[in-house]
């Protein structure tokens, strides 16, 4: 398993963390957030969605283990057959030229495709 951002997070903390930024992400389609946040929950929301494709109930129920009822349904129901003819890449993510105030952190928008 790859390195993963801790975020200043024990595991526990950090995997829920990154399922509601998921999660949230899903269901806004669009969202600003750190690079950093950015880039670890792409390979996430991207894996949900490719289980998504198979149209298999056993995948809409793991996927409504992972992420809350709503999210999982717009995923299996409205992502995945958007991008059925497509390989992968479903997220973009555009850094901005805005720096977060308080800290400096960069500051990125990430979107389906």
């Amino acid at each position: 398993m790859p390195a993963t951002r801790k975020f200043g997070r024990k595991k526990g903390p950090r995997v829920i963390f990154r399922r509601s930024l998921a999660a949230n992400l899903i269901e806004k389609g669009k969202m600003t957030t750190t690079l950093a946040r950015a880039k670890e929950i792409r390979p996430v929301v991207e894996k949900y969605i490719t289980l998504a494709k198979k149209e298999e109930i056993s995948k809409l129920r793991l996927l409504m283990a992972k992420l809350p009822k709503k999210a999982a349904y717009k995923v299996y129901h409205e992502l995945a057959p958007k991008y059925k003819d497509r390989k992968g890449g479903y997220l973009r993510i555009i850094k901005t030229a805005k720096t977060r105030k308080r800290d400096g952190t960069a500051m990125a928008i990430i979107e389906f495709v």
